[in-house]
């Protein structure tokens, strides 16, 4: 029952709608069709709706007329006022219709009291307002160049929003030689263009094609698109690689660096990608030595040097190459590359002794071959072209022979062990390559020696001196003789030449070491007895045959102070030194009591003998003159004087060790008369004695002159027999010690001599055991090093003033005549007897070595205050010569000839004369005063 009623409500409602829609249908039957262009502009009228529908226009507002949409901005509005439809916007068909083939926008309309709708249709009409176009501007086509012609490709058709006829109608393709085209029609897909091949592609000759495709549409006129196709041609491997040379031929340096370009090779491919990469390599069938050498770069395809290259070892090297592309299957070309070595002068040459003789007799003659000498060059050409020589300043020499590359070496002059016993002689070989290279070998020739040279002494003559009293058979001096040879040439023997002659008997008294020159004296030498003796020495070498040289020795006896003072005066009848004197009371001061001589066998400083009170009862009463031994009374004598007054003298030498001897003489005082009566009877007793000491006195300088005339004869004969260097010389130096200096230097053979006293010149040299004052002077050629002088000097004994002093006139000083380097040096007395403020006169004693008539030497007053002289050229300065006790100045000159000018002398203080007339009065006046005690 239930159903039924829902089936019944059903169809109750089915009929209530279906009336419905009948009557919606009937109000809504009016419907209008319009047609506008697309494009049109705003408010473009459509139609009039009121009017074609036959709506009253008044009613159209109060109806509400409207077009009722669901866009926010219509396509078209309606006029309320008089039911007009208009544009309301521009309507582009494409974007309403898309593609269709009619475009027909539907719009509903609304009237209100009563509701009526009205659907009117506008069609909107298509216009050519759109271009065909392609979906790409440019496509590209890689196609193949092994494809076939008639290939067909697709290309993408072009669009046009358009519709119908003005839609794309046809294609067309740029004028070309390998495509055309072709269309086709899908309906509504449109029209498909086709790319067809009609010609075969090469890509060697072509790698691409640009071609146009246009698109047209039916209107009028028609609207274009175009399209660029890009035909790609795509490579297949058709081409084999293709050396730029038909001949590689390169040259390169020898010892080129590791890593230097050789060459650089170059293929090309046509074909592209890998079927156009090349690589290269060395052909299979290269020789390992190749490979060792030369390396090539499979990319680039240089060759560089990847070791030492020696042209030396290969000239040339022919090397296979191979290009090979990178196809699937790789096509390959070969090619030969030649490379030249270019010789480089890279070897120096070399040297090489093939004979030599290591020594060399030095009295070879020019020519002698010393030396065969090779010389060879690894390179060729310039390079290898050697020339040898020695590039030093030596006697040999090198002799080409024959052979470009054979040398002799031989001596160029005689040779001479003793100048250069060995030469180091450095051989250069230098080759004409640019630069040069040279190869330096040294050999060493050594000269050998024979026995050419003689020995020679060291000094020729020799001159010693030996003090007296020396020991027997102790050495006292020695010769070396010295043998420029070597070996057994230059062993040297000794022996004295004893031919028993009567200048020649001394020397059985001596011997001599044969090996070392030392000489022996087996005996005592006596300066008293014997001041000189000369001998010869032979020196004898061990060559075959032997040579020998013999020299002169010249020995000098120095004296010792070996013998005391003897007193000569006073004498007593027992020997004794003693003596009794009487003198009257009434005597004045300075009277001459008496006088004590004294004799010393000794000379020089040894013999001079100075006089000293040992002992006196009264020191105001007596004097003694220290020099000359007078004994003289202080003054007057009064009655409280003693009677009898005791003086012992001491006499003393002036050796380093003094020996003396005491006298004794008793002053007795008398009355006038018995001193006269007494002085008669002595009278007589001391003419005796004073004949005794005249005699004595006699004989010394009797020997002594003697003495000093042998030694002039030896001097001048060995100045005849050999070269003779004398010169004189003054020092120019204050000696402010009170003595004299004076130089004289003599030359005798190679050596120069002087004699000393007290001050020894600087630079000056003691021979060699000498042990005493003689000084060897150093050549003034030669540079010689100043030797401090022995301490323990004394003047010569050769050349002493001798028995000047051994006489009762003792010296009150010692003057010294000294002189510069290398001089003579002796020891003159100086005049004692001149008062203070005289003038005097001072001659060299005999024996000193000078010709007294050459030299005067005058004095007189002054002193380093007197005024200032003015010397000639070569004087010396009046104030460098002070004799003691006497303010007297001396100037010496001497020309250089060794004669003297007297008119260069100068005299200080008064005049000779005048010196002479002053003593002649004090001896007058000595007598008198003599004469009037005698008379009292």
């Amino acid at each position: 029952m239930e159903q039924r009623k829902r089936v019944s409500g059903r169809v109750r409602e089915y009929l209530l709608g279906c009336v419905v829609t009948v009557l919606l249908l009937s109000v809504a039957s009016a419907q209008l069709r319009y047609s506008i262009s697309e494009e049109v502009n705003e408010g473009t009228v459509v139609g009039n709706i009121a009017r074609d529908l036959g709506i009253d226009k008044i009613t159209l507002r109060d109806r509400k007329y409207r077009i009722v949409s669901s866009d926010a901005e219509p396509l078209f509005r309606v006029n309320q006022n008089d039911g007009i439809l208009y544009v309301s916007r521009k309507i582009d068909r494409e974007e309403v219709c898309a593609q269709s083939s009619m475009c027909v926008i539907n719009v509903k309309t609304v009237l209100e009291n009563p509701l009526e709708v009205h659907y009117i249709r506008v069609e909107v009409l298509d216009i050519n307002d759109h271009s065909p176009s392609f979906q790409e501007n440019e496509t590209t086509l890689e196609i193949s160049e092994s494809v076939l012609p008639g290939a067909r490709f697709q290309l993408k058709g072009s669009r046009d929003q358009d519709s119908a006829h003005f839609s794309v109608q046809q294609y067309e393709l740029s004028p070309n030689d390998h495509f055309r085209l072709e269309v086709k029609d899908k309906g509504d897909d449109g029209k498909i263009p086709i790319l067809v091949v009609q010609k075969s592609l090469d890509r060697e000759t072509a790698g691409s094609h640009s071609l146009i495709l246009t698109a047209q549409d039916g209107g009028k006129p028609p609207k274009t698109g175009n399209m660029n196709i890009l035909v790609k041609v795509l490579d297949i491997n058709d081409n084999v690689p293709i050396f730029s040379k038909d001949v590689y031929s390169v040259m390169v340096n020898e010892n080129a660096p590791i890593g230097t370009t050789v060459v650089v090779v170059n293929a090309t491919d046509l074909d592209d990608g890998p079927n156009g990469d090349v690589i290269y390599s060395f052909s299979k069938s290269t020789n390992q030595n190749i490979l060792n050498l030369f390396g090539i770069s499979s990319v680039t395809g240089e060759i560089t040097v990847e070791n030492v290259i020696d042209f030396e070892k290969r000239e040339k090297y022919e090397i296979e190459i191979q290009a090979s592309d990178k196809g699937l299957a790789p096509l390959t070309t070969e090619k030969s590359v030649i490379i030249k070595i270019v010789d480089v002068n890279d070897n120096a040459p070399e040297i090489e002794v093939t004979s030599f003789s290591s020594s060399v007799p030095e009295d070879s003659r020019p020519g002698t071959t010393v030396a065969l000498i090779s010389v060879n060059d690894l390179d060729s050409g310039h390079n290898g072209k050697v020339i040898c020589f020695i590039d030093e300043d030596v006697p040999f020499a090198l002799s080409p022979s024959l052979q470009d590359t054979m040398y002799s070496l031989v001596t160029k002059y005689p040779l001479d062990k003793e100048k250069q016993s060995h030469y180091d002689l450095t051989i250069i070989a230098k080759d004409a390559g640019q630069p040069p290279l040279s190869s330096i070998k040294t050999i060493t020739v050594v000269v050998s020696d024979v026995n050419d040279n003689s020995p020679e002494f060291s000094l020729s003559p020799y001159t010693f001196y030996v003090t007296e009293g020396n020991d027997p058979g102790a050495s006292v001096f020695s010769v070396k003789a010295f043998d420029q040879d070597e070996n057994n040439n230059a062993l040297i023997s000794y022996h004295i030449v004893r031919d028993g002659s009567e200048n020649n008997k001394l020397a059985s008294f001596l011997n001599i070491n044969s090996e070392t020159g030392d000489i022996v004296a087996l005996k005592s030498y006596d300066f008293e007895t014997l001041k000189m003796f000369q001998f010869h020495v032979v020196a004898t070498d061990s060559g075959t045959p032997s040579l020998s040289s013999n020299v002169t020795v010249n020995v000098f006896i120095l004296d010792q102070n070996d013998n005391a003072p003897v007193i000569l005066y006073p004498v007593s009848s027992n020997g004794s030194a003693e003596g009794v004197e009487e003198i009257p009371r009434n005597v004045n001061a300075g009277h001459l009591v008496t006088k004590v001589r004294a004799y010393d066998a000794d000379i020089g400083y040894n013999g001079w003998l100075l006089f000293s009170l040992q002992e006196v009862t009264d020191h105001s009463l007596f004097g003694l003159d220290r020099y000359t031994g007078q004994i003289r009374t202080h003054r007057s004598l009064t009655e409280t004087d003693e009677a009898e007054h005791k003086l012992v003298i001491l006499v003393k030498d002036n050796g380093n060790v003094s020996l003396s001897a005491t006298a004794t003489v008793v002053v007795k005082l008398v009355e006038p008369k018995e001193a006269f009566a007494a002085s008669d009877v002595k009278s007589a007793a001391k003419v005796d004695e004073e004949d005794n000491v005249t005699l004595y006195l006699m004989i010394t300088l009797g020997s002594v002159s003697l003495l000093f005339l042998i030694s002039i004869i030896v001097l001048i004969a060995m100045q005849c027999s050999k070269s003779t260097d004398y010169t004189s010389k003054y020092l120019q130096e204050t000696n402010y010690d009170g003595t004299l200096c004076h130089s004289i230097q003599y030359r005798s053979g190679d050596k120069r001599y002087m004699l000393v006293g007290p001050r020894m010149s600087i630079g000056s040299t003691i021979v060699p055991g000498s042990h005493a004052n003689t000084l060897v002077l150093p050549d003034r050629r030669t540079s010689v090093e100043p030797k401090v002088p022995n301490t323990d000097w004394r003047y010569s004994a050769s050349l002493r003033a001798g028995g000047v002093m051994q006489s009762s006139v003792h010296m009150e000083e010692s003057s010294v005549m000294q002189g510069a380097q290398g001089v003579l040096v002796q020891n003159w007395p100086t005049a004692s007897s001149a008062a203070e403020g005289e003038g005097g006169e001072v001659s060299p004693p005999m024996g000193a070595g000078v010709d007294s008539n050459s030299w005067h030497f005058r004095y007189g007053p002054g002193g380093p205050g007197a005024p200032p002289q003015h010397l000639k050229p070569g004087e010396v300065p009046p104030e460098a010569f002070i004799i003691p006790g006497s303010p007297a100045i001396i100037s010496i000159r001497q020309n250089q000839g060794g004669e003297d000018d007297k008119s260069d002398f100068i005299t200080f203080g008064k005049k000779e004369e005048a010196k002479k007339k002053k003593k002649k009065k004090k001896e007058k006046k000595d007598k008198k005063d003599k004469g009037k005690d005698d008379d009292e």
